[in-house]
Protein backbone atom coordinates (compact mmCIF):
# COMPACT_ATOMS: atom_id res chain seq x y z
CA UNK A 1 0.00 0.00 0.00
CA UNK A 2 2.94 2.35 0.57
CA UNK A 3 3.93 2.32 -3.09
CA UNK A 4 0.58 3.83 -3.89
CA UNK A 5 1.27 7.14 -2.19
CA UNK A 6 4.61 7.58 -3.91
CA UNK A 7 3.15 6.71 -7.27
CA UNK A 8 0.33 9.19 -7.01
CA UNK A 9 2.64 12.01 -6.02
CA UNK A 10 5.34 11.39 -8.62
CA UNK A 11 3.49 9.96 -11.59
CA UNK A 12 0.10 11.62 -11.70
CA UNK A 13 1.61 14.80 -13.25
CA UNK A 14 2.91 12.60 -16.05
CA UNK A 15 -0.54 11.14 -16.79
CA UNK A 16 -2.71 14.08 -17.84
CA UNK A 17 -4.62 11.80 -20.18
CA UNK A 18 -6.49 10.54 -17.08
CA UNK A 19 -8.48 13.80 -16.95
CA UNK A 20 -12.00 13.50 -18.34
CA UNK A 21 -12.67 17.15 -19.16
CA UNK A 22 -11.73 18.93 -22.36
CA UNK A 23 -9.09 21.00 -20.60
CA UNK A 24 -7.32 17.81 -19.57
CA UNK A 25 -7.29 16.62 -23.21
CA UNK A 26 -5.74 19.90 -24.37
CA UNK A 27 -3.18 19.67 -21.58
CA UNK A 28 -2.41 16.10 -22.59
CA UNK A 29 -1.70 17.13 -26.18
CA UNK A 30 0.56 19.94 -25.02
CA UNK A 31 2.53 17.64 -22.69
CA UNK A 32 2.84 14.88 -25.30
CA UNK A 33 4.06 17.36 -27.91
CA UNK A 34 6.55 18.81 -25.45
CA UNK A 35 7.86 15.39 -24.54
CA UNK A 36 8.19 14.36 -28.17
CA UNK A 37 10.23 17.48 -28.86
CA UNK A 38 12.52 16.94 -25.87
CA UNK A 39 13.21 13.27 -26.55
CA UNK A 40 12.67 10.00 -24.80
CA UNK A 41 15.17 10.67 -22.02
CA UNK A 42 13.00 13.41 -20.50
CA UNK A 43 9.98 11.13 -20.46
CA UNK A 44 11.73 8.11 -18.91
CA UNK A 45 13.72 9.93 -16.23
CA UNK A 46 10.79 10.86 -13.89
CA UNK A 47 9.40 7.31 -14.11
CA UNK A 48 12.77 5.81 -13.20
CA UNK A 49 13.18 8.13 -10.23
CA UNK A 50 9.63 7.32 -9.16
CA UNK A 51 10.37 3.59 -9.17
CA UNK A 52 13.45 4.20 -7.02
CA UNK A 53 11.36 6.17 -4.51
CA UNK A 54 8.75 3.40 -4.40
CA UNK A 55 11.37 0.70 -3.83
CA UNK A 56 13.08 2.71 -1.09
CA UNK A 57 9.75 3.35 0.64
CA UNK A 58 8.77 -0.31 0.52
CA UNK A 59 12.22 -1.27 1.81
CA UNK A 60 11.82 1.11 4.75
CA UNK A 61 8.45 -0.39 5.61
CA UNK A 62 9.72 -3.96 5.35
CA UNK A 63 12.78 -3.26 7.52
CA UNK A 64 10.69 -1.44 10.13
CA UNK A 65 8.25 -4.34 10.44
CA UNK A 66 11.02 -6.94 10.60
CA UNK A 67 12.85 -5.04 13.36
CA UNK A 68 9.64 -4.60 15.36
CA UNK A 69 8.75 -8.28 14.92
CA UNK A 70 12.21 -9.33 16.12
CA UNK A 71 11.87 -7.14 19.24
CA UNK A 72 8.40 -8.49 20.00
CA UNK A 73 9.40 -12.12 19.43
CA UNK A 74 12.40 -11.72 21.72
CA UNK A 75 10.28 -10.09 24.42
CA UNK A 76 7.62 -12.80 24.08
CA UNK A 77 10.16 -15.60 24.57
CA UNK A 78 11.54 -13.95 27.73
CA UNK A 79 8.19 -12.97 29.21
CA UNK A 80 6.88 -14.83 32.23
CA UNK A 81 3.83 -12.70 33.00
CA UNK A 82 0.69 -14.05 31.30
CA UNK A 83 -0.89 -10.62 30.84
CA UNK A 84 2.21 -9.27 29.12
CA UNK A 85 2.52 -12.41 26.98
CA UNK A 86 -1.07 -11.98 25.78
CA UNK A 87 -0.39 -8.39 24.81
CA UNK A 88 2.79 -9.38 22.96
CA UNK A 89 0.87 -12.07 21.06
CA UNK A 90 -1.62 -9.44 19.91
CA UNK A 91 1.17 -7.01 19.03
CA UNK A 92 3.16 -9.62 17.07
CA UNK A 93 0.07 -10.58 15.09
CA UNK A 94 -0.55 -6.92 14.30
CA UNK A 95 3.02 -6.41 13.05
CA UNK A 96 2.82 -9.56 10.88
CA UNK A 97 -0.48 -8.34 9.41
CA UNK A 98 1.03 -4.90 8.74
CA UNK A 99 4.03 -6.52 7.08
CA UNK A 100 1.92 -8.63 4.72
CA UNK A 101 -0.42 -5.70 4.11
CA UNK A 102 2.58 -3.60 3.16
CA UNK A 103 4.10 -6.07 0.72
CA UNK A 104 1.12 -7.50 -1.20
CA UNK A 105 -0.78 -4.31 -2.12
CA UNK A 106 2.52 -2.48 -2.62
CA UNK A 107 3.70 -5.07 -5.13
CA UNK A 108 0.41 -4.88 -7.05
CA UNK A 109 0.49 -1.09 -7.16
CA UNK A 110 4.10 -1.20 -8.31
CA UNK A 111 3.04 -3.51 -11.13
CA UNK A 112 0.38 -1.01 -12.20
CA UNK A 113 3.00 1.71 -11.93
CA UNK A 114 5.33 -0.11 -14.30
CA UNK A 115 2.54 -0.86 -16.78
CA UNK A 116 1.56 2.81 -17.02
CA UNK A 117 -1.73 2.67 -15.13
CA UNK A 118 -5.26 2.07 -16.37
CA UNK A 119 -7.06 4.39 -18.77
CA UNK A 120 -10.17 6.15 -17.39
CA UNK A 121 -12.40 4.37 -19.89
CA UNK A 122 -11.41 1.08 -18.26
CA UNK A 123 -11.98 2.15 -14.65
CA UNK A 124 -15.31 0.35 -14.37
CA UNK A 125 -14.04 -2.78 -16.12
CA UNK A 126 -12.69 -4.38 -12.97
CA UNK A 127 -10.41 -7.35 -13.63
CA UNK A 128 -9.13 -10.07 -11.34
CA UNK A 129 -6.12 -8.09 -10.16
CA UNK A 130 -8.30 -5.09 -9.31
CA UNK A 131 -10.64 -7.32 -7.30
CA UNK A 132 -7.71 -8.78 -5.39
CA UNK A 133 -6.09 -5.38 -4.79
CA UNK A 134 -9.33 -3.80 -3.60
CA UNK A 135 -10.05 -6.74 -1.32
CA UNK A 136 -6.51 -6.59 0.06
CA UNK A 137 -6.87 -2.92 0.91
CA UNK A 138 -10.15 -3.54 2.73
CA UNK A 139 -8.83 -6.63 4.54
CA UNK A 140 -5.49 -5.14 5.60
CA UNK A 141 -7.25 -1.92 6.52
CA UNK A 142 -9.80 -3.49 8.85
CA UNK A 143 -7.45 -5.99 10.52
CA UNK A 144 -5.22 -3.41 12.28
CA UNK A 145 -8.26 -1.41 13.35
CA UNK A 146 -9.98 -4.50 14.78
CA UNK A 147 -6.78 -5.62 16.51
CA UNK A 148 -6.18 -2.19 17.99
CA UNK A 149 -9.65 -2.12 19.54
CA UNK A 150 -9.30 -5.72 20.80
CA UNK A 151 -5.93 -4.94 22.39
CA UNK A 152 -7.35 -1.81 24.02
CA UNK A 153 -10.33 -3.75 25.39
CA UNK A 154 -8.04 -6.50 26.72
CA UNK A 155 -5.81 -3.99 28.52
CA UNK A 156 -8.80 -2.10 29.88
CA UNK A 157 -10.09 -5.32 31.42
CA UNK A 158 -6.63 -6.16 32.77
CA UNK A 159 -6.19 -2.75 34.39
CA UNK A 160 -9.68 -2.30 35.83
CA UNK A 161 -10.58 -5.96 36.62
CA UNK A 162 -7.34 -7.92 36.99
CA UNK A 163 -8.93 -10.94 38.67
CA UNK A 164 -11.60 -11.25 36.00
CA UNK A 165 -8.93 -10.78 33.32
CA UNK A 166 -6.78 -13.59 34.73
CA UNK A 167 -9.73 -15.98 34.65
CA UNK A 168 -11.03 -15.03 31.19
CA UNK A 169 -8.01 -14.17 29.04
CA UNK A 170 -5.77 -17.06 28.02
CA UNK A 171 -3.42 -17.71 25.12
CA UNK A 172 -5.91 -20.09 23.53
CA UNK A 173 -8.72 -17.56 23.70
CA UNK A 174 -6.39 -14.87 22.40
CA UNK A 175 -5.60 -17.00 19.35
CA UNK A 176 -9.32 -17.63 18.83
CA UNK A 177 -9.95 -13.88 19.01
CA UNK A 178 -7.25 -13.22 16.41
CA UNK A 179 -8.75 -15.87 14.13
CA UNK A 180 -12.19 -14.28 14.45
CA UNK A 181 -10.73 -10.86 13.61
CA UNK A 182 -9.02 -12.15 10.46
CA UNK A 183 -12.14 -14.06 9.45
CA UNK A 184 -14.42 -11.05 9.99
CA UNK A 185 -12.16 -8.78 7.93
CA UNK A 186 -11.98 -11.42 5.20
CA UNK A 187 -15.77 -11.75 5.08
CA UNK A 188 -16.15 -7.99 4.63
CA UNK A 189 -13.46 -7.89 1.93
CA UNK A 190 -15.15 -10.72 -0.02
CA UNK A 191 -18.62 -9.15 -0.11
CA UNK A 192 -18.18 -8.00 -3.75
CA UNK A 193 -17.73 -11.64 -4.72
CA UNK A 194 -21.41 -12.07 -3.80
CA UNK A 195 -22.48 -8.90 -5.68
CA UNK A 196 -22.73 -6.97 -2.41
CA UNK A 197 -20.66 -4.00 -3.50
CA UNK A 198 -17.89 -3.68 -6.07
CA UNK A 199 -14.23 -2.76 -6.47
CA UNK A 200 -13.04 -0.51 -9.27
CA UNK A 201 -9.95 1.36 -10.40
CA UNK A 202 -9.52 4.74 -8.79
CA UNK A 203 -8.04 7.93 -10.22
CA UNK A 204 -5.34 8.10 -11.57
CA UNK A 205 -5.69 4.42 -12.47
CA UNK A 206 -3.02 2.99 -10.18
CA UNK A 207 -5.07 1.50 -7.35
CA UNK A 208 -8.39 -0.21 -6.68
CA UNK A 209 -10.93 0.38 -3.97
CA UNK A 210 -14.66 0.32 -3.29
CA UNK A 211 -16.70 2.13 -5.95
CA UNK A 212 -17.45 5.55 -4.46
CA UNK A 213 -17.31 8.13 -7.25
CA UNK A 214 -19.34 6.98 -10.26
CA UNK A 215 -22.30 4.72 -11.06
CA UNK A 216 -22.81 3.95 -7.39
CA UNK A 217 -25.75 1.78 -6.39
CA UNK A 218 -27.45 0.90 -3.13
CA UNK A 219 -25.07 -2.00 -2.54
CA UNK A 220 -22.04 0.25 -3.05
CA UNK A 221 -23.43 2.75 -0.56
CA UNK A 222 -24.11 -0.03 1.95
CA UNK A 223 -20.63 -1.50 1.44
CA UNK A 224 -18.89 1.81 2.10
CA UNK A 225 -21.10 2.51 5.12
CA UNK A 226 -20.21 -0.93 6.49
CA UNK A 227 -16.48 -0.49 5.88
CA UNK A 228 -16.28 3.05 7.26
CA UNK A 229 -18.66 2.27 10.11
CA UNK A 230 -16.62 -0.71 11.28
CA UNK A 231 -13.38 1.25 11.04
CA UNK A 232 -14.63 4.32 12.88
CA UNK A 233 -16.33 2.16 15.53
CA UNK A 234 -13.04 0.33 16.15
CA UNK A 235 -11.24 3.65 16.62
CA UNK A 236 -13.95 4.84 19.01
CA UNK A 237 -13.75 1.64 21.09
CA UNK A 238 -9.96 1.95 21.29
CA UNK A 239 -10.26 5.59 22.35
CA UNK A 240 -12.74 4.83 25.15
CA UNK A 241 -10.84 1.79 26.45
CA UNK A 242 -7.45 3.50 26.37
CA UNK A 243 -8.88 6.53 28.15
CA UNK A 244 -10.30 4.34 30.92
CA UNK A 245 -7.02 2.43 31.23
CA UNK A 246 -4.96 5.61 31.34
CA UNK A 247 -7.12 7.28 33.97
CA UNK A 248 -7.12 4.12 36.10
CA UNK A 249 -3.34 3.84 35.97
CA UNK A 250 -2.85 7.51 36.82
CA UNK A 251 -5.15 7.23 39.84
CA UNK A 252 -3.42 4.02 40.95
CA UNK A 253 -0.04 5.71 40.59
CA UNK A 254 -1.15 8.61 42.77
CA UNK A 255 -2.53 6.29 45.44
CA UNK A 256 0.41 3.87 45.38
CA UNK A 257 1.91 3.11 48.76
CA UNK A 258 5.58 2.28 49.40
CA UNK A 259 6.29 -1.42 48.92
CA UNK A 260 3.48 -1.97 46.40
CA UNK A 261 3.86 -3.94 43.16
CA UNK A 262 5.63 -1.26 41.20
CA UNK A 263 6.91 -3.62 38.51
CA UNK A 264 3.40 -4.73 37.60
CA UNK A 265 2.26 -1.15 37.24
CA UNK A 266 5.27 -0.31 35.07
CA UNK A 267 4.33 -3.16 32.72
CA UNK A 268 0.77 -1.87 32.52
CA UNK A 269 1.98 1.67 31.85
CA UNK A 270 4.25 0.46 29.05
CA UNK A 271 1.44 -1.45 27.36
CA UNK A 272 -1.06 1.41 27.65
CA UNK A 273 1.48 3.90 26.27
CA UNK A 274 2.03 1.62 23.27
CA UNK A 275 -1.72 1.24 22.78
CA UNK A 276 -2.15 5.00 22.82
CA UNK A 277 0.57 5.24 20.17
CA UNK A 278 -1.21 2.65 18.03
CA UNK A 279 -4.52 4.46 18.45
CA UNK A 280 -3.10 7.86 17.52
CA UNK A 281 -1.34 6.39 14.49
CA UNK A 282 -4.51 4.63 13.31
CA UNK A 283 -6.65 7.73 13.81
CA UNK A 284 -4.28 9.92 11.82
CA UNK A 285 -3.70 7.40 9.04
CA UNK A 286 -7.16 5.85 8.56
CA UNK A 287 -9.75 8.42 9.64
CA UNK A 288 -9.35 10.58 6.49
CA UNK A 289 -9.89 7.66 4.10
CA UNK A 290 -12.86 6.33 6.10
CA UNK A 291 -14.51 9.74 6.24
CA UNK A 292 -13.68 10.82 2.67
CA UNK A 293 -14.92 7.51 1.26
CA UNK A 294 -18.21 7.90 3.10
CA UNK A 295 -18.60 11.50 1.94
CA UNK A 296 -17.76 10.60 -1.67
CA UNK A 297 -20.22 7.73 -1.98
CA UNK A 298 -23.04 9.78 -0.43
CA UNK A 299 -22.48 12.64 -2.87
CA UNK A 300 -22.16 10.26 -5.81
CA UNK A 301 -25.29 8.31 -4.87
CA UNK A 302 -27.18 11.59 -4.49
CA UNK A 303 -26.52 12.32 -8.15
CA UNK A 304 -23.69 14.84 -8.02
CA UNK A 305 -22.01 15.68 -11.33
CA UNK A 306 -18.43 14.93 -12.27
CA UNK A 307 -17.36 18.51 -11.59
CA UNK A 308 -18.76 18.32 -8.05
CA UNK A 309 -16.94 15.04 -7.43
CA UNK A 310 -13.56 16.24 -8.72
CA UNK A 311 -12.60 17.55 -5.29
CA UNK A 312 -13.56 14.20 -3.76
CA UNK A 313 -11.11 12.46 -6.10
CA UNK A 314 -8.35 14.56 -4.58
CA UNK A 315 -9.59 13.81 -1.07
CA UNK A 316 -9.60 10.07 -1.75
CA UNK A 317 -6.01 10.19 -3.02
CA UNK A 318 -4.98 12.16 0.08
CA UNK A 319 -6.78 9.66 2.29
CA UNK A 320 -5.10 6.61 0.77
CA UNK A 321 -1.70 8.30 0.96
CA UNK A 322 -2.14 8.72 4.71
CA UNK A 323 -3.48 5.17 5.09
CA UNK A 324 -0.35 3.74 3.47
CA UNK A 325 1.77 5.16 6.29
CA UNK A 326 0.01 3.03 8.90
CA UNK A 327 2.12 -0.05 8.14
CA UNK A 328 5.32 2.01 8.50
CA UNK A 329 4.46 3.94 11.66
CA UNK A 330 2.94 1.04 13.62
CA UNK A 331 6.25 -0.84 14.02
CA UNK A 332 7.97 2.27 15.34
CA UNK A 333 5.44 2.38 18.17
CA UNK A 334 6.97 -0.84 19.53
CA UNK A 335 10.52 0.16 18.64
CA UNK A 336 10.43 3.56 20.37
CA UNK A 337 7.79 3.18 23.10
CA UNK A 338 9.41 0.29 24.97
CA UNK A 339 10.01 0.52 28.70
CA UNK A 340 13.78 0.69 28.30
CA UNK A 341 13.54 3.54 25.81
CA UNK A 342 10.93 5.37 27.91
CA UNK A 343 13.11 4.99 31.02
CA UNK A 344 16.10 6.51 29.20
CA UNK A 345 13.96 9.40 27.99
CA UNK A 346 12.68 9.90 31.54
CA UNK A 347 16.19 9.88 32.99
CA UNK A 348 17.45 12.32 30.38
CA UNK A 349 14.52 14.66 31.02
CA UNK A 350 15.04 14.35 34.79
CA UNK A 351 18.75 15.07 34.41
CA UNK A 352 18.05 18.13 32.29
CA UNK A 353 15.48 19.36 34.81
CA UNK A 354 18.00 18.85 37.63
CA UNK A 355 20.65 20.82 35.80
CA UNK A 356 18.25 23.68 35.21
CA UNK A 357 17.25 23.60 38.88
CA UNK A 358 20.89 23.80 39.97
CA UNK A 359 21.59 26.68 37.61
CA UNK A 360 18.55 28.60 38.79
CA UNK A 361 19.38 27.83 42.45
CA UNK A 362 22.73 29.58 42.09
CA UNK A 363 20.96 32.84 41.35
CA UNK A 364 18.17 32.67 43.91
CA UNK A 365 17.67 35.89 45.92
CA UNK A 366 18.14 34.08 49.25
CA UNK A 367 21.52 32.78 48.17
CA UNK A 368 22.53 36.24 47.02
CA UNK A 369 21.62 37.83 50.35
CA UNK A 370 23.41 35.15 52.38
CA UNK A 371 26.59 35.71 50.40
CA UNK A 372 26.35 39.43 51.07
CA UNK A 373 26.13 38.79 54.82
CA UNK A 374 29.23 36.61 54.77
CA UNK A 375 31.16 39.33 52.96
CA UNK A 376 30.06 41.98 55.47
CA UNK A 377 31.08 39.79 58.43
CA UNK A 378 34.50 39.37 56.99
Amino acid sequence: MLALSQYNSSVSPLLPRFSNDSGGKVEARVVVEGLSQQGNHTFVQPTTSGIIVVILSMTLGIISNIVALFILANAYSLQRRRTKATFLLFASSLVVTDFIGHVIPGALVLRLYLSGGVHPEDFNDSDGMCQFLGGSMVFFGLCPLFMGSAMAAERCLGVTKPLLHSSLVTKTRTKICLSVIWLAALCVAMLPCFQLGSYTYQDPGTWCFIKVLSDTREVDLAFVVLFSGLGLTSLAVALVCNTISGVTLVLARLRRQPGSHRSAKSHDIEMVVQLVGIMVTSCICWSPLLIFGLMSVIRSYAGSTGEDLSSYKTLMVMGVRLATWNQILDPWVYILLRRTVLRKIYLIAKCQAGLRGNMSGRWEPTSFHSSEKKVNQV
